[in-house]
């Protein structure tokens, strides 16, 4: 399978010398599942997109320290690719940013959410089980990732359901229709760039929240099982 990576940020020059830059994050955790997928990367905060939705055989975003509601060029054009690829029914899965690209390109809205930052390992509960899931697996109730977000998805598009969520971030997995998927969480982030991702942040950062925050990652996380499933929704 081909994937096409819809790059919306670089990670900060002095953290890549530690933790590498998205491609190098998802080339990691992508083929640690399956070495056999073909990764194309177009550097869509350049205005880089596939010049035909059948480049790749499906798409997945990475997160960005910007919101799809700023007024930059790049976005309005991704927000149109999506939406492309929306009525092609091609799939797609958004994490974090592109998570919210989804529900902003269809229609939902996004804010920054009143609740704050949302940093460190969160967990949220698993709400149904959805339908190209293997039957035979054994579920979990709540599932755990890293996440580092102000902005949340509030009013969802048309023909979508809430996949997991909790009372700080109710829609925090969605799937629209059966080609489309978001989850606000990082498979993606390791604890230790999460940490230092947080400690890099401290001066924007309330007190409590980045507490809190480097306290959590004490907590496992669910990295691999999710992106066993993303790999799964994108070829069903």
């Amino acid at each position: 399978m081909k994937i096409g990576i819809l790059q919306c940020d670089d990670v900060t020059p002095e953290l890549q010398q530690l933790h590498g830059n998205y491609p190098a994050m998802f080339e990691a955790l992508l083929h640690e599942q399956d070495d056999s997928l073909e990764l194309i990367f177009y550097r869509a905060l350049d205005g880089e997109l596939p010049s035909d939705i059948d480049e790749c055989d499906a798409y997945m975003t990475t997160g960005s320290r910007h919101s799809v509601n700023d007024p930059f060029p790049w976005i309005a054009n991704l927000l149109d690719f999506v939406r492309r690829l929306h009525d092609q029914e091609k799939k797609l899965v958004g994490i974090c940013f592109g998570h919210q690209l989804i529900a902003k390109a269809l229609g939902g809205d996004v804010i920054q959410a009143p609740q704050g930052w949302g940093v460190g390992v969160a967990t949220h509960s698993l709400l149904q089980s959805p339908d190209w899931l293997d039957e035979e697996q054994c579920l979990p109730e709540t599932l755990s990732l890293v996440v580092s977000h102000q902005d949340q998805v509030v009013g969802l598009p048309e023909n979508s359901e809430v996949l997991a969520g909790s009372t700080f971030c109710p829609n925090y997995m969605i799937q629209v229709g059966t080609h489309f998927l978001g989850v606000q969480g990082h498979p993606e982030f390791s604890k230790a760039y999460s940490r230092d991702l947080m400690l890099y942040r401290e001066n924007i950062l309330p007190k409590p929240v980045l507490d809190n925050g480097l306290t959590s990652l004490e907590k496992p996380v669910d990295s691999q099982q999710v992106t066993r499933w993303l790999l799964d929704f994108l070829r069903r």
